[in-house]
């Protein structure tokens, strides 16, 4: 290899330096890349508040909840949950929710439940309550996706409909 062909080696690797700089430098001044700054703060606020104010509320009486519940709403308001439980006596997504009131948590046969979940306890009325409000602060760890039902009164007829199915 002569020193023309390295010259034209050396000098084809510097043009497509060049080309890739310059097509780098009109790209940013094309393109703004920079963060704008905010024009103004929204003030959040304290949720440690709310959550004092949930604690001093007065505790809920779900045996009368469920008592006074709807069961054929609860029915309907299930369909959420159907998505993966069934009532059949069959798993799905999840395990099968026939017979779940009063039962030991993590006990369906050929269901892979978590932890925290065997070690949950009976699903009774109460703990069926605080558990259908949330999922994953009742029982950390649970495979549950589920956010929730945050009314007290959907959760009290979920409750009365699951009663119905688990007789």
């Amino acid at each position: 290899m002569n020193t023309m062909e390295i010259t034209k080696f050396v000098g084809a690797i510097c043009g497509a330096l060049l080309v890739f700089l310059l097509i780098n430098l009109v790209s940013n001044g094309i393109f703004d890349t920079h963060s704008e700054m905010v024009a103004y703060t929204v003030e959040v606020p304290d949720e440690s508040a709310g959550d004092a104010a949930e604690a001093d509320a007065a505790p809920v009486d779900v045996a009368a909840l469920v008592a006074a519940a709807d069961p054929a709403a609860g029915e309907k308001i299930f369909k959420k949950c159907a998505a993966c439980h069934k009532v059949d006596g069959s798993n799905a997504v999840g395990p099968h929710l026939d017979g779940v009131v009063g039962r030991e948590a993590g006990t369906v046969p050929d269901f892979a439940y978590s932890d925290g979940m065997k070690a949950h306890g009976p699903w009774t009325p109460d703990a069926l309550f605080a558990f259908l409000a949330d999922p994953k602060g009742v029982v950390s760890g649970t495979k549950m996706s589920f956010a929730g039902l945050k009314k007290e009164d959907d959760r009290a007829n979920v409750i009365a409909y699951l009663e119905t199915i688990s007789q």
